[in-house]
């Protein structure tokens, strides 16, 4: 399977969207970004976890919740800062949208069915 890029929206619980591109990364539990992009979405961290990078380098990541919207679906979402050459959709994020990676076609699609907005 190639590189999967997806473009989404990112926010703070109560932030304005913004437009960032993702490298969706079905090997990471959580969404990680840049901690300078963390900062102007205004996430706020309230906790830590380990992370183990492909590398095998641990570090510890601050995490907060932000807003994913993305193919016509918006959830709340763990957001990690770390220095990540581009941002990663992480798998968590994907299962609370109801999507997943399909390797035949390298692209995001649906495999839940949302219902409609009220």
């Amino acid at each position: 399977m190639g590189i999967v890029k997806v473009t989404a929206e990112v926010s703070s619980p109560s932030g304005e969207f913004r437009e960032v591109e993702f490298l969706a990364d079905t090997g990471s539990l959580y969404t990680m970004v840049a901690p300078e992009l963390a900062e102007d979405l205004g996430i706020e961290f309230t906790t830590t976890t380990t992370a183990v990078s492909a590398g095998n380098v641990r570090s510890e990541v601050p995490l907060g919740f932000g807003r994913l919207r993305l193919m016509g679906r918006e959830n709340t979402i763990i957001i990690g800062a770390m220095p990540v050459p581009m941002p990663l959709l992480g798998s968590t994020s994907m299962q609370a949208l109801g999507l997943k990676v399909n390797p035949s076609d390298e692209a995001v699609e649906l495999t839940v069915p949302f219902p409609p907005p009220a």
